[in-house]
């Protein structure tokens, strides 16, 4: 069997009277995007900054490409690449300066550093302001800079935390397609966010993380599913049938009625229940005007697991 590219097993990390990380285990496996979704305080960035060395455990223990954090944190600083929630450019260096600049702190040469920031550069379309200071860069120019940096000598293992945090749905949207990209060249991938719509786009497995302990875990149809099947909304094309539609939907389960809408909507609904619910609709002489069916979203997941509330900040949020 192939060995995990990352293994989390039983982390508590404290600040202070609050467990920032209370049992933490996971695994990642090699080529895997992983989200971690929690709220403000859930120990996301705490999990990231363990993995990245940069703050030791209480007790447990991790690993990354089979180097423990803890005894051999130079061979996993060298496995990895961290983009953290602020840029970490400098504003007065260039784009290729900065670049270059990482370059250099991570051993190549001043010709091998300047190629690849030409490279990075041109991949991530930043080539017509490579040489201007980073300080007149826009918010998604800054945060592709940043995560071109820690792409300047490439590594299995990448850590994005909260990559795409105030950018607008453009820079965002770009920012989605560099990750793609990443996944496609079969990177490693831990993602911390707190758009649903980004781990859903872009991590094939969840583990959503709340109080410092991980409450469930799944590939996003896997958490979907959790909370119920589909949701069938109805509408009636005469408004003084919804209660009407109303009791016969509730013959299948949960309905809310929005009077102001005109529809009735059952909570769950499995597919092969929906020819029967038409056929009841239709004996009762219930004409349609619309009908829908809809899967449950990963916000209705994330308020369904953490309860819709936050866990106290930690430290490092």
């Amino acid at each position: 069997m192939t060995e995990p590219a990352i293994e989390v097993t039983d982390v508590v990390k404290t600040f202070g009277s609050v467990k920032a990380l209370d049992g933490v285990t996971f695994e990642v496996a090699p080529g895997e995007v992983l989200g971690l979704l929690g709220p403000n305080g859930a120990g996301k960035t705490t999990i990231i900054n363990v993995l990245s060395t940069l703050m030791g455990v209480d007790s447990g223990s991790a690993r990354v490409l089979g180097h423990d954090v803890a005894t051999n944190a130079d061979a996993v600083r060298r496995a990895i690449a961290t983009t953290g929630q602020f840029a970490a450019i400098d504003d007065v260096l260039t784009g290729r300066e900065n670049l270059v600049f990482f370059g250099r702190l991570r051993g190549l040469t001043r010709s091998e550093a300047g190629s690849r920031a030409g490279e990075l550069l041109e991949r991530f379309s930043l080539t017509d302001a490579a040489d201007k200071a980073a300080g007149s860069y826009s918010g998604g120019m800054r945060r592709r800079l940043d995560l071109a940096a820690s792409l300047v000598v490439p590594t299995p293992v990448l850590f994005l935390d909260e990559p795409t945090t105030g950018l607008d749905p453009r820079s965002r949207n770009e920012l989605w397609g560099v990750v793609k990209d990443l996944r496609a060249e079969g990177r490693t991938i831990v993602l911390t966010t707190q758009y649903l719509e980004e781990a859903d786009q872009l991590a094939e497995r969840i583990i959503v993380i709340d109080a410092g302990r991980v409450v469930a875990e799944g590939t996003p149809d896997q958490l979907k599913a959790r909370v119920g099947g589909q949701a069938m909304s109805i509408r009636p094309a005469d408004l003084a049938h919804l209660a009407r539609t109303a009791e016969v939907l509730r013959s299948w389960g949960d309905v809310t009625t929005d009077d102001a809408e005109g529809v009735v909507t059952l909570a769950d609904i499995e597919p092969s229940q929906v020819s029967a619910v038409l056929a009841a609709l239709d004996a009762d002489g219930v004409i349609l005007d619309d009908m829908s069916l809809r899967r449950p979203t990963l916000d209705e997941v994330f308020l369904y697991l953490t309860g819709g509330g936050a866990a106290p900040e930690e430290a490092t949020a």
